[in-house]
């Protein structure tokens, strides 16, 4: 078998292959690579020596038996037999599931989770988001801090367990997207530095040194990401990337990396036959983004639009701190503003930042589907002091306006896990590292970082006690039980409905009509045909639709259709949905 590692800088590089060590050849063909052969199999354990210092993983290495400060061990690819043809499921019209492969399940495995994915086909969702696979430290963990970018973490159960997870959502019905994380690595196995340059002080990010994307040697590392990424959506079958804080890649080459990427991309869905796609986090709030190559953008596929989950959690709670304020100022507003034209900050002056921020979105040349919209994801409620999901403050009525604007906007819905049935358990930080110091660093960061919000220190979980980690767990007696199973078959009614009616996956934002009071605590829009109105208020609201014959067909407590004068009554706290044609 033929191994081979980049390491420009190295006088000397050796290959440890079950327990026999053997010197590499400088590669004559391309400079930094050095190659050798070696017996070996499915399994077989290895790593890399550079100027006779330790032995370190491969940082290709496909997995890592004994986590991330082991040796890796090879994977033949072609061992699985895949037993689900699959033609891929493109993005329009999709509905995503964002899913913790740790917490999902009491047991926090790939088999486990794959043993619950017909509770997602029956919820209606197209396709599952993993969060981070990539090792890490320890067993529990969110994956932000994984490293070896080609492996899967070996407590969740390696390879060929993503394989069955991948084959089982497939046979489904179901696509499988994953979190991948390409503007940093954890703190604790990183080796990469030991090789290469693959980090640079030119730029600083918030977890130190930036990944070399634009410094001397940044064309193996952009090349290592992007076959990183290329490898996932190949080897496993998945049908796209979630690429996490794009805004974190320092990158100032004319051609930036994530159009690199995004080339690649296609060309592999060309070529693969599958549509395959990639969709962003960023803060940029830049329509270029997520604009095709040909039209001088970056060519991703989507992006999250937190503006639409501020704006409406704003709405539903009242909250106001840190991001939240400029949101808060006028939530319907703000609500309607995103609805109508994708961002709320669109280049006007942001009140956090200090600063003006974004750009506007072109509504006649972006579709709509090319964001995400949701009520929850894992940072906006893991990153809360005590992890406290919407469920823990809000009514179930209130939940299922948050579930009815969701999944009848024209953005493309993301739920996360438990969602769908106001889930009890909350969803905390939790880690499991093993360097003592750093563990005790990042529990001392996670009080200190509340404690200037006012909270008491003995009030922040404690992130590396592992009930931490099992209060996350979601609870699968509860759909069982009033008041989730309500809310669940209330997300089944709205999800199905979206599938079912082509208005509500029209990607023209352009062809949206808002309107709202908020004074009276209402707000309806229109899509086609279809009218939404929420009734965020305690008391009734009566809320103008116009005259046209309507029929009802959701609404979370019974209504009658608008009478004559063309006025629908909503209780309070509630919401409907109406064909009106």
């Amino acid at each position: 078998m033929q191994f081979e590692v980049w390491a420009p800088q190295a006088g000397r590089v050796t290959l440890e292959c079950d327990g026999v060590t053997r010197a590499l050849r400088p590669d004559p063909e391309r400079s930094g690579w050095w190659t050798g052969e070696a017996e070996a199999v499915d399994g077989t354990r290895y790593g890399f020596a550079v100027d006779d210092g330790p032995v370190r993983p491969d940082p290709r290495s496909r997995r890592q038996p004994d986590g991330p400060d082991g040796l890796s061990a090879v994977v033949d690819q072609d061992r699985y037999d895949w037993r689900v043809p699959w033609p891929g499921r493109p993005l329009p019209g999709a509905v995503l599931y964002e899913l913790h492969v740790g917490t999902f399940t009491a047991e926090g495995t790939l088999d486990a989770a794959a043993g619950r994915l017909d509770h997602l086909a029956r919820l209606g969702v197209t396709h599952v988001e993993l969060m981070p696979l990539c090792p890490f430290p320890g067993r529990h963990g969110w994956g932000y801090d994984g490293v070896s970018p080609w492996a899967v973490h070996e407590p969740y159960g390696g390879p060929e367990a993503l394989k069955r997870f991948v084959d089982r959502a497939h046979g489904l019905g179901l696509g499988v997207v994953l979190d991948v994380v390409h503007n940093h690595l954890g703190p604790s196995g990183n080796y990469l530095p030991e090789f290469g340059p693959y980090f640079t002080e030119r730029h600083h990010t918030p977890w130190g040194a930036a990944v070399n994307l634009d410094a001397p040697g940044s064309d193996e590392v952009r090349a290592y990401l992007v076959g990183s990424a290329l490898a996932w959506l190949r080897d496993y079958r998945l049908d796209g990337l979630r690429l996490d804080a794009v805004h974190a890649l320092a990158d100032t080459r004319a051609c930036h990396f994530l159009e690199e990427l995004s080339t690649a991309v296609d060309a592999l869905a060309a070529d693969t036959g599958r549509p395959l796609f990639l969709i962003a986090e960023s803060d940029l709030n830049d329509p270029r983004l997520i604009t095709p190559r040909r039209e001088g953008g970056l060519g991703l596929h989507a992006q999250w639009n937190d503006d639409f989950h501020h704006a409406l959690h704003t709405a539903l709670t009242g909250e106001s701190q840190g991001y939240y304020a400029d949101f808060a100022r006028d939530p319907f507003a703000a609500l309607s503003r995103t609805l109508t034209g994708g961002y709320f900050h669109d280049g006007g002056y942001s009140g956090f930042r200090g600063r003006r921020h974004g750009r506007p979105l072109d509504r006649a040349r972006v579709p709509a589907h090319r964001l995400l919209g949701y009520t929850q994801t894992h940072d906006q409620i893991g990153n809360r002091a005590q992890g406290d999901r919407l469920a823990a403050v809000l009514s179930p009525g209130l939940l299922a306006c948050a579930a009815a604007l969701t999944l009848t906007a024209p953005f493309t819905p993301m739920l996360f896990m438990g969602e769908e049935w106001a889930a009890g358990t909350p969803w905390q930080y939790f880690t499991d590292h093993t360097d003592p110091e750093l563990a005790e660093a990042v529990r001392r960061g996670r009080r200190r970082e509340f404690a200037a919000h006012g909270w008491a220190e003995e009030d922040v979980p404690d992130p590396q006690d592992p009930a931490t980690r099992d209060r996350s767990c979601l609870d699968w007696s509860e759909p069982q039980r009033e008041p989730h199973a309500r809310v669940l078959a209330w997300y089944r009614e709205l999800i199905a409905l979206r599938h079912a009616q082509p208005d509500l996956t029209d990607p023209d934002l352009a062809d949206i009509r808002v309107a709202q009071d908020a004074g009276a605590g209402w707000l309806a829009f229109r899509r086609g045909d279809v009218r939404v109105a929420v009734n965020l208020g305690p008391g009734p609201a009566a809320i103008p639709m116009g005259p046209r014959p309507a029929r009802v067909l959701a609404a979370w407590e019974p209504v009658s259709v608008p009478g004559a004068d063309g006025v629908l009554e909503v209780p309070g706290e509630s919401c409907v949905v109406l064909s009106q044609e």
